[in-house]
């Protein structure tokens, strides 16, 4: 298995070389050179596993034997990043840095990553919102040589790695939903994604072209550059991000539209990487006719406000006493509103990304109560380490400097090993 830039001028690297990068030096994003094709049968075989299993069985195909230890870059926009400390905190064999926008995130996110004091975890906190914060990490995989001197890797959706394990989601969620898989053509499953970054949306737009027959609803809060590209082929920024209480999605450049695009466009490097150029430079593009014709065929959309979002939080917990979070509620909103119509569906699945725990605010504004669980009211007691990164800094020589630093600390680890 081959993997490809999405703008087709980087060369073709194996997984272990995808697994180990960010952006690519083009400034695409890695795709499988070609995706395989799944039957009835493999469908059938699949639908029987375990979901660890499931994701061995889609791993599989897509993954060489071996992989190596690095060093981590990772940029969050709330969620990503404590999850990765969670993974790597305390190893010997990599050093984590995460970059979080302050102020975007809930109080909780921010004290689950900054009260991680171990020494291979480096969190900065950013004066900006994510998009802002991307743009240095961009920046750094760009630099072929220095990305692999220190042997940096992203851990978010940049990295197809990251995509691959969400792709095993939609089947999971198809084998769940599905009435039978005995009928010929096997049934459709809508998927209601929440999404900001889109990274669970090209996973589910994968899993279609490899054959799963299901539907894709696209969420998002009032940050609505999707939205406005399924509906109109707008694909351009609005004025500003807007705060909303479904924090993690608040972001303006969907950067995983561009795998979209490029497995929308038929693999077709050079449209993708004009088109990317120009919204780039001028943070706006029409997409092409047919190209947004694809992507209106492969997706709808929606676009759900703060206070849809709490009305939903609310009636989910009257109808089913489940608490959601807010990001969760952007997709049930969704369901709702088809519920509400009382028009026939196939069966549906809403995507739920994050605990309700995480959200206290949200939780407030929808007039509910939470019981907080012991280790989350644990952090407000708990010793943060966070270096700023301000505004006029220049961000992208910080993290730089902060990589040289860590590999010649590691070079000195290394030469006082005994013989």
């Amino acid at each position: 298995m081959w993997y490809v830039s999405t703008r087709g001028i980087a060369p073709r690297i194996d997984f272990e070389g995808a697994l180990f990068s960010g952006y690519a030096p083009d400034g695409g994003l890695y795709m499988p050179e070609e995706l395989p094709q799944l039957g009835r049968e493999t469908l059938r075989e699949w639908s029987t596993l375990s979901y660890p299993s499931l994701v061995k069985e889609l791993c599989s195909l897509f993954i060489g034997p071996e992989l190596i230890p690095r060093d981590d870059l990772n940029g969050t926009s709330g969620d990503t990043g404590s999850a990765a400390i969670e993974s790597v905190h305390g190893a010997k064999n990599v050093d984590l840095i995460v970059l979080l926008p302050k102020g975007h995130c809930t109080k909780i996110q921010e004290l689950q990553m900054t009260t991680v004091l171990r020494e291979n975890v480096h969190v900065f906190g950013v004066e900006g919102n994510s998009d802002e914060l991307d743009e240095p990490i961009k920046t750094v995989f760009a630099d072929v040589a220095f990305v692999k001197k220190h042997n940096l890797m992203s851990l978010n959706s940049i990295n197809w790695s990251r995509v691959l394990v969400q792709i095993a989601h939609h089947f999971f969620a198809y084998f769940r939903c599905a009435p039978s898989l005995d009928t010929h053509p096997l049934p459709p499953v809508e998927v209601v994604v929440p999404t900001g970054a889109a990274g669970n949306l090209a996973a589910g737009c994968i899993a279609q072209k490899m054959g799963l027959p299901i539907h894709l609803v696209v969420a998002v809060n009032s940050n609505d550059i999707i939205h406005r590209a399924v509906q109109w082929g707008d694909f351009s920024l609005s004025k500003a991000v807007k705060p909303t209480l479904a924090s993690a999605m608040d972001i303006q450049v969907p950067y995983n539209m561009e795998r979209i695009f490029w497995l929308l466009s038929g693999s077709d490097s050079q449209v993708i990487r004009a088109l990317m150029e120009q919204f780039e430079r001028t943070k706006s593009v029409g997409l092409p006719k047919e190209l947004h014709s694809k992507l209106a065929e492969a997706v709808t959309s929606q676009s759900v406000s703060d206070e849809a979002i709490t009305q939903t939080m609310g009636r989910c917990w009257q109808e089913n006493k489940y608490l959601l979070c807010p990001h969760s509620a952007v997709a049930v909103s969704c369901h709702y509103r088809q519920v509400d119509r009382q028009q026939p569906s196939p069966p549906r699945c809403c995507l739920a990304p994050a605990s309700a725990a995480k959200f206290p605010e949200a939780v407030r504004a929808a007039r509910l109560t939470l019981d907080t669980p012991a280790e989350i009211l644990a952090l407000e007691h708990k010793e943060t380490r966070c270096t700023p990164m301000r505004k006029g800094d220049d961000w992208t020589r910080m993290l730089r400097d902060t990589i040289e630093d860590l590999s010649q600390q590691w070079q000195g680890r290394v030469q006082n090993l005994p013989a």
